[in-house]
């Protein structure tokens, strides 16, 4: 299988991994903080299953030759699979958006549930031969282990083992019959209606950039403690409240200068800062540069 990544340059904040966890099963994680849409392309034979996850933004596959495209939303996951012919990836994943894709050899999934095949619905002897594509929606515990792979920070050295658990816990969620599949298993969220509530919260912060609540109004307008929203937030979205919300106001602050229409007071204004000086010294610190001298660089 072959892989190629293409993107412009700066990619410091983007990445793409490929990690084998084991013969027979890959991980892939796409993670594009760029202002511009960048493609992954890698030949997938028709051994294999493919389940696509959209963690943040959307993407879309791309299919012969560019004819067909196919969106994938936040927080939907897709399930590739046709037996009778090569299904390369073709992907172009759109500015600020993750992906997670597990790709997994028939044969090895076929060993996972050999006992369900009536269950899988596309393992069954009636369809085995057939191509099968599903799409559905993340469910909370599902987007606790994608987060999990997407913000990795342990060691190198056990990453294999930590993507192999990971990538099938998010199989066996994906496949769960129960409705106790929606149950956290992070100690910080204990149930589906708390995962809500933090994206509520993320939704509000979003909303009202410009004059945020306190952690506090915050977590009170949400219906959970201020412990949890913190710590379920971390958990979710990779970052503190607050950094999330910085990051956020300085990709709305670029993509406002880049459009032209307000100057560097107004568009600072319009993120949250009073003054221009606190809005250049906070756009500096996130990307090297003043305001100015970025508008000045795309001309």
């Amino acid at each position: 299988m072959n892989t190629e990544f293409d993107s412009d340059k700066n990619v410091a904040q983007s990445s793409f991994n490929e990690t084998l966890v084991e013969e027979g099963v890959l991980v892939l994680t796409f993670k594009n903080e760029e202002n511009k849409t960048q493609s992954v392309a890698k030949e997938i034979d028709s051994d294999f299953i493919q389940f696509h996850f959209c963690v943040k933004g959307s993407s879309q596959f791309v299919f012969n030759e560019g004819r067909y495209k196919l969106n994938i939303l936040e927080e939907n996951s897709l399930l590739l699979y046709n037996p009778q012919r090569d299904l390369p990836i073709h992907l172009e994943i759109n500015p600020h958006s993750w992906m997670v894709s597990i790709l997994i050899s028939i044969k090895k999934f076929h060993g996972f549930f050999s006992h369900e095949a009536d269950y899988i619905t596309f393992l069954s002897e009636d369809n085995r031969d057939k191509k099968y594509y599903k799409d559905g929606v993340i469910s909370p515990s599902m987007a606790i282990v994608l987060n999990q792979l997407i913000n990795y920070g342990l060691n190198s050295s056990i990453k294999p083992l930590y993507f192999r658990g990971k990538a099938y816990e998010l199989l066996s969620l994906y496949f769960n019959r129960s409705e106790e599949a929606n149950i956290e298993q992070c100690p910080f969220l204990v149930d589906e209606t708390n995962v809500i509530k933090i994206r509520k919260a993320k939704d509000i912060i979003v909303a009202q950039m410009a004059e945020p609540p306190s952690l506090q109004e915050l977590a009170d307008e949400i219906g959970l403690s201020l412990k949890k929203l913190k710590e379920g937030f971390k958990q979710i979205y990779g970052d503190s409240v607050f950094s999330f919300l910085f990051d956020y106001k300085m990709e709305v602050a670029r993509k406002l200068l880049e459009s032209g229409e307000n100057n560097v007071n107004e568009v600072g204004h319009k993120v949250g800062y009073s003054t221009s000086s606190h809005f250049i010294a906070a756009f500096k610190k996130k990307y090297g540069t003043t305001p100015k001298k970025y508008v000045m660089s795309l001309s």
